[in-house]
């Protein structure tokens, strides 16, 4: 997805006839407010005193425009407000691990469905709905296929997601264990082995402790990158600036990126409502501490020099109804002995 550059203002062409005043009704703009705000971006020889005066174009707030039903409709402090209810969206994932020069790309088909808003928390079950594609191709070796296999005694996953559309926790962890028996069976049926068992083991381990499930899970990429948390205050300049986290690289305490959100006021020509973010990486450890997995740095200074060998992007396009994306893009990277890069890439599937 290519980056989108925010306009800071409209242009509109003068047609024969028009005035000031005229131009000024047509967008529901004082003149005196529509004059200032021209005369603060265009070229001196295009300034207006009074009047026009052969101005061929006139520059208007961003938010100035003829279809009202193109403006986001924002809450206070030009808030975004997460509205899932009665949703259920499918969708095409695509997740590229890159480290260094080799590179893995996974993708597979899921769903998205609301049950419930409840203590301020918006509640999902997210279903796998497709075979798992590695590299173009479905999987089919043994360790790749068991993984995969294992994995289903997690679908559907129900989790909660607070206000500002960020992952808080899963929420039907009593569940894995009685489903466990018959997907243990189904493997057992078609493979066998010590490899089996030990796909086995592990995720018998998983499930019988909630802690290890809630950090497994923490670490779905896809989850995480659809509740990022971007429903945001974006105040007056439509922009705000966060400090995040994402689970880049395998530690307990994740890697934290200072972002700068901006969202645009006016939907795009699909009538969509844009997000983006853009920032680097900002903790007080270093490659070697995060290379060691060390949750906090080693090193205790008053005023640390923060570690930002490490990018951070996302571009969301939000669907008005539900605020939930139409199709999303993160990227996250982190200087390690090689640099290591996530990105995941998020498509709506349109079912006729």
């Amino acid at each position: 997805m290519k980056p989108f550059i925010m306009q800071k203002f409209n242009k509109h062409i003068i047609l024969k006839g028009e005035t000031l005043k005229s131009i000024a009704a047509l967008y529901n703009l004082n003149i005196d407010t529509l004059k200032l705000f021209h005369n603060n971006q265009c070229e001196v020889k295009d300034m207006i005193l009074i009047e026009l005066t052969g101005q061929k174009e006139l520059f208007v707030p961003r938010t100035a425009v003829e279809d009202k039903n193109k403006l986001v409709k924002f809450g206070r402090g030009n808030s975004l407000e997460l509205k899932p209810v009665h949703s259920l969206l499918k969708y095409d994932v695509v997740i590229t691990l890159e480290t260094g020069d080799r590179k893995n790309e996974l993708k597979y088909h899921t769903s998205v469905r609301w049950i419930k808003s409840e203590n301020k928390l918006h509640f999902f079950e997210i279903d796998r709905i497709s075979n798992l594609f590695l590299n173009q191709e479905e999987v089919n070796e043994i360790a790749d296929t068991l993984a995969y296999r294992t994995s289903k005694v997690l679908y559907p996953l129900q989790i909660s997601v607070d206000e500002r559309g960020k992952f808080n926790d899963v929420e039907n962890l009593s569940v894995f264990k009685e489903r466990w028996a018959e997907v243990k069976e189904e493997v057992y049926k078609e493979f066998e082995g010590e490899t089996v068992d030990h796909y086995c083991e592990k995720i018998e381990h998983i499930i019988n402790e909630p802690e290890a499930i809630s950090l497994y899970l923490k670490n779905d990429y896809f989850i995480r990158a659809l509740f990022f948390g971007i429903y945001q205050s974006f105040g007056q300049n439509y922009e705000t600036e966060i400090t995040a986290s994402f689970p880049v690289t395998d530690n307990a305490v994740e890697p934290r990126y200072k972002i700068k959100l901006k969202t645009d006021p006016v939907k795009g020509e699909t009538d969509l409502i844009t997000i983006e973010g853009g920032g680097k990486l900002n903790d007080e450890r270093t490659m070697e501490d995060f290379i060691r997995k060390s949750p906090f740095s080693l090193i205790i200074e008053d005023e640390p020099v923060m570690n930002e060998e490490g990018t951070f992007r996302i571009i969301s396009y939000l669907k008005e109804e539900t605020s939930l994306p139409n199709s999303l893009y993160l990227e996250c990277s982190i200087m390690l002995q090689e640099e290591k890069k996530i990105s995941v890439s998020v498509s709506r599937i349109n079912e006729n």
